[in-house]
C-alpha cells in the first residue's frame, strides 16, 4: 500500500488520504502547540507560500505523544495554528506516530531513514517527511531541522523539478 491510500481524517472529521493531494509533493510534519519548536509553524506556512504553486502542500498531525504538548480539540489546535502562524496547509486530526497506537501512514513513514541512515521512532515533534507525487517517501528530517534549511528546501526544489 502507498503512502498515498492510507486512510486519513482532516482536523474538521473529514475522511482524507495523501492521494487527495494527487501529483503534489507533500511535507508530513507531527505538531504540537505547545512545544519550544512551535516556532517551526511559521517557517512550514512560509513553505507552503513559497512552493504551493508548483506542487507542495505541507500536511500537519498534530500529535501529544511528546511531553503533552498538543493536549487541544480539533477547533482550538485550528485556532491557534490560524491566529498565531496564518496555518492556511491542511491540518489532519490528532494522531499517535509512536507506539502500540501509532497511525498506520507513522507505521510506513518510520521505516525510512534519516540522511544518518536512521529509521524507527519519531524523536520528537516538528519531524518532517518529504513524500514525493508518486507516493515514496524522498526524505527525513529531524525536528531539530528547520523546515527552511537549505537540505529540506533542496529537497522540496528537486522533488518538483521532476
Amino acid at each position: 500500500m502507498s503512502v498515498h491510500d492510507i486512510p486519513l481524517q482532516t482536523l474538521t472529521g473529514q475522511p482524507a488520504t495523501l492521494g487527495d493531494f494527487g501529483g503534489s509533493t507533500v511535507l508530513v510534519v507531527n505538531v504540537a502547540s505547545q512545544c519550544g519548536l512551535t516556532p517551526q509553524y511559521a517557517g512550514l506556512q512560509r513553505l507552503q507560500d513559497r512552493f504551493a504553486g508548483r506542487g507542495l502542500v505541507v500536511a500537519g498531525f498534530p500529535c501529544n505523544q511528546f511531553g503533552a504538548q498538543e493536549p487541544g480539540t480539533p477547533d482550538e489546535i485550528s485556532e491557534f495554528c490560524s491566529v498565531n502562524y496564518g496555518v492556511t496547509f491542511p491540518m489532519f486530526a490528532k494522531i499517535d506516530v509512536n507506539g502500540p497506537d501509532r497511525h498506520p501512514l507513522y507505521a510506513e513513514l518510520t521505516e525510512v531513514p534519516d540522511a544518518e541512515g536512521n529509521a524507527g521512532d519519531i524523536q520528537w515533534n516538528f519531524e518532517k517527511f518529504l513524500v514525493g507525487a508518486d507516493g515514496k517517501v524522498i526524505a527525513r528530517f529531524r525536528p531539530m531541522t528547520e523546515p527552511e534549511a537549505p537540505e529540506v528546501v533542496a529537497a522540496i526544489e528537486a522533488s518538483l523539478a521532476g
